[in-house]
């Protein structure tokens, strides 16, 4: 059988629930909630678009484009953020993020010359961080956020998931 990709814009109640429904069956730290809701409204509202991937017709992760980011660098020069890629254990190293990635790229292109994301420090995004080198992805200079606050030196800060380090990518 053929290994297909296909990926789904989040359009209904009906999606956002399945979403949360697979969320909180696979990962501890995920709790139930409107969150995939309030992700559709964004979606109905072009603030956002959330791309529901699946492998042989099974839901294998999403991820998002935000078109304001919380990010004031990235907010306040209009560059859209890639936000919370997620592929499910299961699904991983079948090339599924990188065809997200395409696909996200491209949207962006349309509407803006550069492209950027988050990416958190500690080693369980070690496979992240080699991912977007090797897509392009780069330092944007500005140092580490933590809550989307520049840190500053001598600050103490927690080694959670939001810290983290922007990138970013000139799209052709």
């Amino acid at each position: 059988m053929k290994n297909i990709i296909t990926l789904k814009q989040l359009s209904n109640i009906a999606e956002a629930d399945i979403l949360d429904h697979e969320f909180s069956q696979r990962y501890r730290w995920y709790c139930q909630s409107d969150y995939y809701h309030k992700c559709l409204e964004e979606n109905l509202e072009g603030k956002r678009i959330t791309l529901m991937v699946f492998y042989e017709d099974a839901l294998a992760g999403c991820c998002h484009i935000l078109y304001n980011s919380q990010y004031p660098y990235f907010r306040n020069d209009n560059i859209p953020e890639i936000n919370d890629l997620n592929v499910f254990p299961e699904y991983r190293r079948k090339k599924i993020a990188s065809r997200v990635f395409d696909e996200l790229e491209m949207i962006a292109s349309k509407t803006s010359r550069y492209i950027g994301l988050g990416v958190g420090l500690y080693q369980d995004y070690g496979n992240a961080q080699r991912m977007y080198t090797k897509r392009g992805y780069v330092m944007d200079g500005r140092g580490m956020t933590y809550k989307n606050n520049q840190v500053q030196p001598g600050q103490p800060v927690m080694v959670d998931d939001d810290l983290l380090i922007y990138l970013v990518k000139e799209l052709y």
